[in-house]
Order: C-alpha cells, then sequence, then structure tokens
C-alpha cells in the first residue's frame, strides 16, 4: 500500500483549514478546535509549516499562524515534503538522493520504480490547496469570539 503519513495527512487537513478562512491568523488552540485535531499535534505541525515557508507565525496578542500564499499558488507536494521530506515510493526513488539501496546499480525495476514515482510526484504537483479546499463553508464551526487568537490579516 502507497500511503502519506498521518501527519503529512494532517499538515494537509491544517493547510484546507487556513484556504477556507483567507486572511484570518488562527492559533493552534483555534486550528484544534476546527480540524479535530490534538493541540500538541497542530502546535508542531504549525512550526513545520511555518518553518518551510507555507505559514506566517506571529507571536503576540494578536498573534497565530496564516497562510503565506494563496491558497491556489501552495502545490500539495509542498506541504507534504515540508511534513515528510523528499517524496519517493521506494528508496531509489527518493528526491534528491541517490544510493539509498545496495543493490541499486543491478536493480532490473529502478527505471521502472523512477517513472511510477514521477508520475506520482508530477500527479500530485498539479493539485493545489485550492483545490483540496472545501468549496463551502457552512460546515465548519464559527471562529473563535473576537479576542481570542482570531484576527483579520493586516489588524
Amino acid at each position: 500500500m502507497i500511503r502519506l503519513s498521518r501527519m503529512a495527512d494532517y499538515g494537509i487537513v491544517l493547510m484546507t483549514q487556513f484556504a477556507t478562512r483567507p486572511g484570518m491568523r488562527l492559533t493552534a488552540p483555534d486550528m484544534a478546535l476546527a480540524s479535530g485535531l490534538p493541540v500538541p499535534t497542530v502546535s508542531k505541525l504549525l512550526k513545520v509549516l511555518a518553518h518551510a515557508g507555507l505559514l506566517d507565525s506571529q507571536r503576540g496578542a494578536h498573534g497565530g499562524f496564516a497562510l503565506l500564499k494563496k491558497a491556489d499558488e501552495v502545490r500539495v507536494t509542498e506541504i507534504i515534503r515540508a511534513v515528510d521530506g523528499p517524496i519517493g515510493l521506494t528508496e531509489c526513488t527518493v528526491e534528491d538522493t541517490s544510493g539509498g539501496c545496495d543493490f541499486e546499480a543491478l536493480c532490473p525495476t529502478r527505471t521502472n520504480w523512477q517513472r511510477i514515482n514521477e508520475a506520482v510526484v508530477s500527479a500530485l504537483q498539479d493539485i493545489t490547496l485550492a483545490d483540496m479546499a472545501p468549496p463551502r463553508l457552512d460546515f465548519l464551526p464559527p471562529p473563535p469570539a473576537a479576542g481570542r487568537g482570531v484576527v483579520a490579516a493586516g489588524e
């Protein structure tokens, strides 16, 4: 089975929450409430995503996190790489590496695995955060009360 890590999946979930609230600055507790994920997991992922340049992080009374780019400018591959590192279906196909397998030079399937990996990465590259975000907001819980961490960008 080919599968994303749970943390990469959660990272995409959190990023889609930001995409449905453009221009809003949200705290880790706000995001945990909106996503149903535990606060420590959310906090860790938000730091990782901010470190990768996908989120802006601001401290203080009006602090929190916000998207740095528009949702249609963020590729799913960026989120996966931020959380999991290079994408690779097998050791010999991990992006930007070689020599991950002792049998790489003799492997008759390496070329085909590389083609498959390139196809998967290409498909993921074509999907943006805007594509992943739900089209409607009415199923989301309302934002927390004013003064509890949600501040419109620019305030």
